[in-house]
């Protein structure tokens, strides 16, 4: 007999929006040049960027790297700041829309009472963006957010998976993590966690070997118009993605 799925627990960045290419880079961008630097980031900038977890750590390590030294806190701190502002005015309206195909699995996992609850690296204040715009009419499927501000080390670390898991009181057997990086990954299947990859704008660059620990792997959501190509994991009925297919990928027990 299969495991019942009990809760999914959900990334933000790529996996729920894509807020990576169109959202958070033009936000960094606009922090730049709102404190009069020189830098834009452009998305082949950016995209081996996204494997530092964390904006703020995202800035520090870039300037580093462009200046030969680590960035002053006090800078590091306003430019953190400015973009919070910046993400948050990107996004107000829906700017940004939830991928094809999110919505439906929200509902349908609220309907069947699963448990769900986000897990990022992103700040609360930029959780707080999307779940006043493209997440509003969703936002009370989510019991609880677990973002950078709660952990002390982020993604690839464990740390904010674990976390969700104690406060929740889950048994990760029972819990499906739903990703699209691989620092993502990394951190869910570090915590015991079965983990579905939904490839993003942001990560179908990457080598199909950088998710081989994932026990599927997809382009997308899709949806009733548009099947999601499997690169990885068991055949999808009917070409969609269902609980019943994600209960499919559980352990067994």
């Amino acid at each position: 007999m299969a495991r019942r799925l009990a809760a999914l627990l959900w990334d933000v960045d790529g996996t729920l929006a894509e807020t990576e290419l169109e959202g958070h880079r033009l936000a960094f961008n606009a922090a730049f040049a709102e404190h009069g630097l020189p830098w834009q980031w452009d998305r082949a900038t950016y995209l081996p960027l996204l494997r530092v977890g964390g904006g703020r750590e995202r800035m520090a390590a870039f300037l580093e790297q462009a200046e030969g030294a680590p960035p002053a806190a006090a800078l590091l701190d306003r430019l953190v700041e400015a973009k919070k502002r910046h993400y948050a005015r990107l996004l107000q309206g829906g700017a940004l829309p939830l991928r094809e195909g999110v919505v439906p699995l929200i509902d349908a996992a609220r309907v069947a009472g699963l448990r769900q609850a986000i897990v990022t690296t992103s700040s609360r204040a930029a959780v707080e963006a999307l779940v006043a715009g493209s997440l509003a009419e969703r936002a009370g499927a989510f019991c609880a957010w677990f973002c950078g501000d709660d952990v002390t080390r982020k993604k690839p670390d464990p740390e904010g998976y674990r976390l969700a898991l104690a406060r929740l009181g889950l048994d990760p057997a029972t819990v499906l993590a739903v990703e699209d990086s691989p620092p993502g990954l990394a951190a869910a299947t570090a915590a015991g966690l079965t983990t579905l990859v939904t490839l993003s704008s942001g990560s179908r660059h990457e080598p199909a070997a950088a998710f081989a620990a994932a026990a599927a792997v997809l382009d997308g959501f899709g949806s009733p118009e548009r099947h999601p190509t499997l690169l990885r994991g068991p055949a999808c009925p009917g070409g969609q993605v269902t609980l019943s297919w994600l209960e499919r990928l559980l352990p067994p027990p």
